[in-house]
Parts: structure tokens; C-alpha cells; sequence
């Protein structure tokens, strides 16, 4: 039956992960339009022989059950109801792991050409025999003869040695070098101009444009469609790189990356990776994103509203989405609907996010703001740009199980969403999943319905089993030893979760933090099944997991901020007197930031801007970006994060490199009460499992004391069914459609409003 549903009213976030794709939808309530109803959707990321494009057609799924309306697969989707679609997507960041990117030429000044292959000479496993060096990923490198160097500043002449002084047209007006300005310039012929970051730039050699046209079309002939452009010093003047980009403009190159646009900072090596990433990344990405369009009426031009999840955790448009601010698009979400959810501002205890998805387990920490780094390495590249800080491991549902070389080993290798682990129906191989589900610790009939050819079948339990007796044999008469299936597979589950332990104790011990302080905020689809017994190897006591902690990135989606932000570079000692200049520019780069998300239709008491300085010890080349606190206080903020971070103090001047301000459009009001606000407020009602669960199974369960595990009766409720107060004590199970959760032995789980907060007995 057709339902009548206003036009432009669907909201609906999709994060595609490495097996699952998850969608949050938001409609109008049929009873009352002023309110909002809210449902999800799982399937496969990857399933040919029935859809092209997973969040395509998660889209096709949220439309037929809101309209009540048929839409064939394969043929364009309307727009008229949809408000926004929210996507987070891992498509660049998987062709960068699998080098899949775009072929692309790397353009740069003459004499820097191995200059990215050199990197920085960092040696990271610095007494492995074997190194292998990451290639580059640009295929070739053209060299541009063009020069200009940095001759002095022009700022504070008390502070700054050789500083100039410039008219308004850029000329020089005065020296303090004790040179004057006319005798300075026959030292280095050329003209001398104001770089954008104040510094004096002194033209050497400007680029033969016709050369450089003859060069880039014998590229375009070859068959290369995109191009990187990294100059020296472009970072303060970029007229080069922008000449450079507007010929291969000319010729045709649909994709030109410049640095001085993607990345205006100092240091040429880390700036040309991050362009060559971008260069390589983003054709890949604009190549998805047009094939989504393409799934709705009138594609791009069509009217559909998309908005992407950035790797800062911040909600891009279409125009300021690229492959380099994608790398961390899928886990981002996690990361925001996790710190939106968890965070108890009267308790500020700090909370650890545990994403446990089909693929790897994504880790991340938040204690009141977003932790974030300027530099990473992934797969080899290092990049430089604004990504929430979040270490990943490739341990997760879909992690392979196999015995190798006398040892069980989970992972690296990933059974994906196709073929799947064994018990998806596809004949894939053994995975965590199927040791989840051979323990008991799964319910089949409340696991998405999604496999099989038609995809309406439940996980085979039959498959697991069938292949793990069948390992336990080979590893009985290959170790000589008489371990039961049990034991053994339980034992892969162990090595599993101190797999996915290793990286919170990189964010919390390594950091000085104390473990046991924090609370574990457990997501992702088989994050529930692990989460008490990871607890239990932390010292952990508390573990939160939302109602929607299986498509929280989706969630999280969903509660995002639009985020918009603007860099220019400085290069300046920061002083009293320089301290106004810096603060000026700050004014003027937020006036734009806060025109932009104006225009995106966000009003004035919605937006908020976060004034940053990128700032560093004179000599040093560690800068740290320092937002401003509320006091204006640059200089005691950054000498408190550089304590914290290294330790010690350096006795001298400050260096600013950048100025930087972000903004930020607020989606949503309010959020609803936090779980630990709200449990003390509860009357707590202990359930008792043999009146009121709605089955029991048989499930495997370690108990600690006694240093071996059983096979119980295990008490299984439906979340849906436990009331507000509700306490669970384990074992037990907790379930819906889209997730279990395993309440081991020894801890009690509380049912809130929104939350299940399970925490450990005291002894």
C-alpha cells in the first residue's frame, strides 16, 4: 500500500564498512508529523549477483518500506523525498591499501625530482634486516624549472633578523638587515614579493609555460589523466603551482592536484605526499561518487543533497569531498556518534570507543573533544591532514581463523562480505564470526537475514561446526595434543580480543593515561560479542553499549556537524605586537568560513569557529596546531600541550607557521540524558532469567575462578523486552536484529533509555 510521505522529509545515513553496510533512517511519525520516527537497515557491502552499489540500494530499501511503493533494482530512484543522504564510505582508503588509485605524474622544481621516493630517511623498524621501501605512488616525475626563495620577513623588525618591510603593491619599502633594500636585491637578482605568508619571496626563475604545456601534453598523450604539482616554497607563493594547474587545465587533465591549495604549510616532502595522495585518491573516489549519482533520477544535476563524513569527523559537501580528507570517512562516524553518546559532562570520565566491525576494530579515545593528528601513515604514505585520531587493527568479525606454523592466528586476511566467513552461505572460510556462533554466543534467527542467493537466510551453523571439527583435527594430530573444539576455538576468541586490546593500551597507557579510568563505548556489528572479556584485560569496570552501538557509525552519521575550514600560512615569532597582526587574520579567515556555512543555510547561532595556531620552538620542526581555549592565551596553551606531549620545556621563541580557523554547523539541539546521569536516577529491577527470558541457549562460558570454560544454559533477552531499570546478570545474552550482546559471568547489565550500561562486580 502506497503511503503518503512528504516531500524532502527522509533523512537517511549510510556508513559502507568492509562487510556490512549500515543504514539510520529518519521520517516523519505517521501519528504526528511534527515528530520523528527512526529505523536501520544491515546488508552486505558486497553482493554482485543481486545489487551494484550497496548504499545504492540501501536507499532503494529505505524508499520502498517508507512508500510503500516498488522501485526496480538497476533503474534511478527518485529524490523528491529525500532531505539529505549522509555517506561514509572506505572506497580511498581501500585504494590505498590495495594500490588502486589513479595513475598519475608527479610535476615539481627542478632538482627535487626523487625528492617524495627520498621521503624523510625515518626508519620506523630500524633493525629489521629486510626493509622494504613504499614506492611512490605517482608512475612518473617532471621536472619544472622555476626557483624562488625566502630572502627575510616582513614583521616585527625587533624580533625578526633581515626583516623587510613592503609597500602596498608588494615592493619593497625598507631592510633591517642593515642593507639596504636596493643593494639587498643585486645579492639574488629577480623580483621580490609578499608571500601570503608574510615571508619576502624572491622570484629566481619563473616556469617556461610553453615548456612546461609541451611537457604536460606528451604526459596527456601517455595516457595520464591526472597530476600532482608540488613546488618549493609554494606554500607562501603559489603562483606558479596555479599556472601550472591552469595549462594542464587547458590541455584537459580532469584532476589536477596543487599543494599550495590542498595543503598550504611548510615542509615540501610531507606537502608533496599528501598531494600525491590526494592526485591518486581522489579520480577513484569522483569515478564512485558518480556512479552513486547515477543511481538517481537526474544524477548529479538531480537535486539529491549528499553530504560525506571527512576524516576530521565533520560533514563535507560534494565540492570540498576529496580523497585525501576521505581516509578516515567509515570509522570517522564511529568516532562522533561514540563521544555524542557516551560522554557524561557532570562525570567527564574519559571513554574508550571499541568499533569491532566485520573487517578490523577501530580504536579511539575521547575525553570532552576530539582527539585528533596532523600526520599518519597509512600504508606506507604519510599524510598530512586533519584526521580524528584512531588506531586500527585488523582483527574483526570477518577475521580469518587458521593454524599456522604450530600457532593459531586470527587475521590479518579478512574473509570480507564476499565470500564471507564460512557461515554466509558463499563456501568462504573460518572466521571469528563462525567461532561466535559455534560458542553459542550468536543467534542465528535474530542475525540479518541477508544470506544466501536469494538473501533470505539465516547463518549456517552447520558450515562452522563442520569446519572446525575439522581443524581441530588437523591441529590434534599436527600438535599432539588432546585440546577439545571447544578449547580451541575459544582460544582463537582470546587471541582475538587481545588483538583488538593491543591499540586502547597505545591510547591510554602508552600516553600515561590510566586504563581502568575510562569507559568502554562497544560498537560495530560484533563488537558486543567481546566487549566484557576485552574489559576484563584492561581492568576495565564499565561497559556502555548504545541501542543502535551495531550501526553507531551510521548513528553517528546522523549526528554530525557540518564542518568548513580555512588555512593560510604565517610564519611568524609570536609576540605581543605580532599577537594582534595573527588575531586579524584569524577575524578575517573566520568572516569567511562563517559566510560559507552561511550560505549552506546554517544560522548565526549555530555556527561556532575554532581559532587555531599551528605553532612550534624556533629550531624546531615539531609544530603542534593549538586552538584557543577562550582566553586568547596562545602561548601558555602550546607550552602546556608541548609539556604534555614531550615532557620539557625549550627556552625559546615561538614560531607560528599557520593560522587556521574551523567552523562548525550545529545539525541538532539536544541529546537525550546520558546512561550514567540516568542510572542513578533508576528504580533497578533484578530480572529473574527463569520467568523472564525469552529462551535459553546453550552457550560456551570461561569462568575465571575455575580456570575452564563450560557449556551452559545461557539466559537470552530480547532488548526490546527489558524495561527502563532492568538489570541482567550474567552469563546471559542480550539481543535484537542487528545485534548480541554476550553479558559474561561476573558482570550485570542495566537497560536505560537509549543504552545497556554492563558493569563488573565489585569483589
Amino acid at each position: 500500500m502506497t503511503v503518503a510521505v512528504p516531500d524532502h522529509s527522509i533523512r537517511i545515513s549510510i556508513d559502507r564498512g568492509g562487510t556490512f553496510t549500515d543504514v539510520h533512517v529518519s521520517t516523519p511519525s505517521t501519528n504526528d508529523p511534527s515528530k520523528r520516527e527512526e529505523f536501520i537497515l544491515k546488508l552486505l557491502s558486497q553482493d554482485p549477483s543481486n545489487y551494484r552499489d550497496a548504499p545504492t540500494e540501501g536507499v532503494r530499501r529505505v524508499l520502498e518500506r517508507v512508500t510503500g511503493s516498488t522501485f526496480g533494482r538497476g533503474k534511478p530512484l527518485p529524490v523528491n523525498k529525500l532531505e539529505y543522504v549522509r555517506l561514509s564510505t572506505t572506497v580511498a582508503t581501500n585504494a590505498l591499501l590495495e594500490r588502486k588509485g589513479q595513475k598519475h605524474a608527479l610535476v615539481i622544481t627542478k632538482g627535487f625530482k626523487d625528492l617524495l621516493e627520498i621521503g624523510t630517511q625515518a626508519r620506523p623498524r630500524i633493525f629489521d634486516l629486510n626493509i622494504k621501501r613504499t614506492k611512490p605512488l605517482y608512475s612518473k616525475a617532471l621536472e619544472v624549472d622555476e626557483r624562488v626563495t625566502l630572502v627575510g620577513f616582513s614583521s616585527d623588525p625587533n624580533t625578526d633578523r633581515n626583516a623587510l618591510v613592503f609597500n602596498h603593491d608588494g615592493t619593497v619599502k625598507k631592510a633591517y638587515s642593515g642593507v639596504a633594500a636596493t643593494e639587498q636585491e643585486k645579492l639574488l637578482p629577480g623580483k621580490i614579493v609578499q608571500g601570503l605568508s608574510g615571508e619576502a619571496v624572491k622570484i629566481l626563475r619563473q616556469p617556461d609555460l610553453k615548456a612546461v604545456k609541451d611537457d604536460l601534453r606528451a604526459l596527456y598523450d601517455e595516457g595520464y589523466r591526472a597530476i600532482a604539482v608540488c613546488l618549493a616554497h609554494s606554500y607562501t607563493f603559489p603562483d606558479h603551482e596555479l599556472a601550472i594547474a591552469k595549462v594542464a587545465s587547458e590541455i584537459g587533465f580532469p584532476h589536477v592536484s596543487c599543494s599550495s591549495q590542498l595543503l598550504p604549510m611548510i615542509k615540501m616532502t610531507p606537502r608533496g605526499q599528501s598531494t600525491t595522495a590526494d592526485a591518486y585518491l581522489t579520480p577513484v573516489l569522483q569515478e564512485y561518487l558518480k556512479g552513486f549519482y547515477s543511481g538517481f533520477e537526474g544524477g548529479e544535476n538531480g537535486g539529491l543533497h549528499v553530504e560525506f563524513m571527512g576524516s576530521d569527523g565533520g560533514l563535507v559537501d560534494l565540492k570540498n569531498f576529496s580523497g585525501l580528507k576521505s581516509i578516515l570517512s567509515g570509522p570517522a562516524g564511529g568516532v562522533v556518534g561514540c563521544a555524542l553518546t557516551s560522554w557524561d559532562d557532570e562525570e567527564k570520565a574519559p571513554v574508550i570507543g571499541l568499533d569491532v566491525g566485520g573487517t578490523s576494530t577501530d580504536v579511539s579515545r575521547y575525553a570532552g573533544r576530539y582527539e585528533s593528528v596532523y600526520e599518519t601513515t597509512t600504508a606506507g604514505i604519510s599524510i598530512n591532514t586533519l584526521q580524528l585520531d584512531i588506531n586500527t587493527v585488523a582483527a574483526g568479525g570477518g577475521s580469518c581463523l587458521t593454524y599456522r606454523n604450530g600457532m593459531l592466528c586470527v587475521g590479518p586476511e579478512s574473509a570480507g562480505a564476499h565470500p564471507g566467513p564460512a557461515c554466509y552461505r558463499k563456501g568462504g572460510p573460518l572466521a571469528i564470526t563462525d567461532g561466535n556462533l559455534f560458542l553459542g554466543r550468536l543467534v542465528p534467527k535474530y542475525f540479518p537475514k541477508c544470506f544466501g542467493p536469494n538473501e533470505d537466510q539465516d547463518l549456517d551453523p552447520e558450515a562452522s561446526e563442520r569446519k572446525f571439527r575439522q581443524l581441530a583435527q588437523d591441529i590434534q594430530e599436527d600438535a599432539g595434543v588432546e585440546k577439545t573444539v571447544d578449547d580451541i576455538v575459544y582460544g582463537f576468541i582470546k587471541i582475538a580480543n587481545e588483538t583488538m586490546a593491543r591499540p586502547i593500551r597505545t591510547l591510554t597507557e602508552a600516553r600515561g593515561f590510566k586504563t581502568e579510568d575510562h569507559v568502554l563505548a562497544s560498537f560495530g556489528g560484533a563488537g558486543g560479542q567481546h566487549a566484557c572479556e576485552i574489559a576484563e584485560l584492561l581492568g576495565i569496570g564499565r561497559v556502555l553499549l548504545h541501542k543502535y552501538s551495531s550501526i553507531l557509525s551510521a548513528y553517528g552519521l546522523a549526528l554530525a556537524d557540518r564542518v568548513y575550514e580555512q588555512q593560510e600560512p604565517a610564519s611568524t615569532t609570536y609576540t605581543i605586537s605580532s599577537r594582534d597582526v595573527l588575531f586579524g587574520r584569524l577575524d578575517k579567515l573566520g568572516e569567511k568560513v562563517a559566510s560559507v556555512l552561511s550560505q549552506a543555510g546554517f544560522a548565526d547561532d549555530k555556527i561556532k569557529l575554532e581559532r587555531i595556531l599551528n605553532m612550534r620552538f624556533d629550531g624546531s620542526d615539531t609544530a603542534l596546531m593549538i586552538p584557543d581555549d577562550g582566553s586568547g592565551d596562545y602561548e601558555a596553551e602550546f607550552k602546556k600541550a608541548y609539556k604534555e606531549e614531550f615532557g620539557f620545556l625549550l627556552n625559546k621563541s615561538i614560531i607560528v607557521d599557520d593560522v587556521k580557523v574551523r567552523g562548525v554547523g550545529k545539525t541538532f539541539d539536544s541529546l537525550p540524558i546520558s546512561a550514567f546521569k540516568e542510572a542513578k536516577t533508576l528504580k533497578v529491577n533484578v530480572v529473574d532469567p527463569s520467568k523472564e527470558a525469552d529462551f535459553h541457549q546453550e552457550c560456551y562460558v570461561w569462568y575465571e575462578a575455575k580456570g575452564q570454560g563450560n557449556r551452559d544454559q545461557v539466559p537470552v533477552f530480547e532488548l526490546s523486552s527489558l524495561s527502563t531499570g532492568d538489570l541482567v546478570k550474567g552469563p546471559a545474552m542480550i539481543i535484537d536484529d542487528t545485534q548480541t550482546v554476550f553479558v559474561n559471568t561476573g558482570w550485570n547489565a542495566l537497560s536505560t533509555s537509549n543504552h545497556l550500561l554492563i558493569e563488573r562486580e565489585q569483589n
